[in-house]
């Protein structure tokens, strides 16, 4: 059975004169306007209604801007300011399905509780489980660095290791040049333990790298090198604020019927997943508040050309304290109903399992 929860969307995110029109409707209208969002969501097509009533409240709809015809022949469907009063109005909401809940905490919990495994696997399955593209931010590196090492595994490959005082370890795979001395590796985690410990990756990461490169620093070409792609690998695409990206299912979005006809719309799409930076201070705005965000087309001037959807919600350290988001991108023809719990409620596993959520998964407090 389905609730109707709070609205679990930010504030100011609907269109106020939608909302207001929507309002002062009447139940037949509603319906009309339900029925057509419906189609839309469950097939993709519009509706042609033909008697002169429900013509003439279909008229009223689209002076409102809640409904069009993308093309002449074709039956109305919801603008994106419709899907959003649908959303806000109309959506009832309820927890996941036991099957989709079951099967998150089957695939996170077989990742293991590592960082780096969790959060990508998270990506991975919010992508299959909605058939879009599936985003998460991983958390700003500000735990205090305990130790780092850089340990040789073959003759071109080490691994950069940095453990965090929580206890979190990441590794990173790094080139090695032709006849690097095993000296050069111990020189250059030392040197990093000497200024990093005790201080956040992001604390560290400016001053040690100026140092290096003033030649301030009383390191050897090769040890420095070393430095400078550790610091690089753990940074990630954000280095002021350490943290990175991680976008898996990309191939989904060509899945929507649309792609087809719309093929510059899916360049336009693709082309923004490729802008890490962006997307994450996309991201930032799910973080900045509780619960789950959800942007329709124009509502994110980041996917206003892609006209696509994105629902997000953060995700919680071991204080309580949001560090990172994770959600979804797709067409605006998502099942809202059953994706926006999905997000919310991974989010929540993905907390817990990291050390992040003390209440039980389903729950908001």
């Amino acid at each position: 059975m389905t609730t109707t929860p709070r609205n679990p969307f930010g504030p100011g995110s609907g269109p106020k004169s939608g909302l207001s029109a929507f309002a002062a409707m009447d139940k037949r209208s509603r319906d009309i306007f339900r029925e057509i969002v419906q189609s839309y969501l469950d097939t993709g097509g519009g509706v042609s209604l033909s008697p002169a009533s429900i013509r003439n409240v279909m008229s009223d709809l689209t002076e409102m801007g809640l409904i069009d015809s993308p093309h002449t022949s074709a039956g109305r469907i919801p603008t994106h300011a419709g899907l959003r009063v649908f959303v806000d109005s109309l959506l009832q909401l309820g927890e996941p399905g036991e099957d989709d809940k079951r099967e998150i905490e089957r695939r996170l919990a077989g990742s293991g509780r590592r960082m780096d495994g969790v959060l990508s696997e998270a990506s991975e399955l919010l992508s299959g489980l909605v058939g879009g593209a599936g985003l998460v931010s991983t958390p700003t590196a500000d735990t205090p660095v305990r130790h780092v090492e850089f340990v040789r595994i073959s003759s071109e490959q080490a691994l950069a290791v940095i453990v965090s005082e929580s206890g979190e370890v990441e590794n990173r795979v790094l080139a090695l040049p032709a006849g690097l001395p095993a000296s050069a590796l111990v020189e250059a985690g030392n040197y990093l333990n000497a200024r990093t410990k005790g201080k956040s990756l992001a604390e560290s990461r400016e001053a040690v790298l100026i140092e290096v490169r003033s030649r301030r620093a009383l390191l050897d070409q090769t040890a420095a090198k070393l430095v400078e792609d550790g610091l690089a690998q753990w940074s990630g695409e954000d280095p002021q604020r350490g943290r990175s990206l991680i976008v898996r299912g990309r191939a989904n979005l060509l899945d929507d019927p649309r792609a087809a006809e719309d093929l510059d719309r899916v360049r336009d799409l693709f082309a923004e997943l490729e802008k890490s930076e962006n997307l994450l201070n996309v991201l930032d705005t799910a973080s900045a508040a509780e619960g789950v965000r959800l942007f329709i087309g124009s509502e994110n001037p980041l996917f206003s050309l892609s006209g696509s959807a994105m629902i997000v919600a953060p995700y919680m350290d071991g204080n309580r304290k949001i560090v990172g988001a994770l959600g979804v991108i797709g067409p605006t023809r998502l099942n809202y109903a059953r994706v926006i719990p999905m997000v919310d409620y991974t989010a929540q596993v993905v907390g817990r399992l990291l050390g992040g959520a003390r209440s039980t998964p389903g729950k908001r407090e």
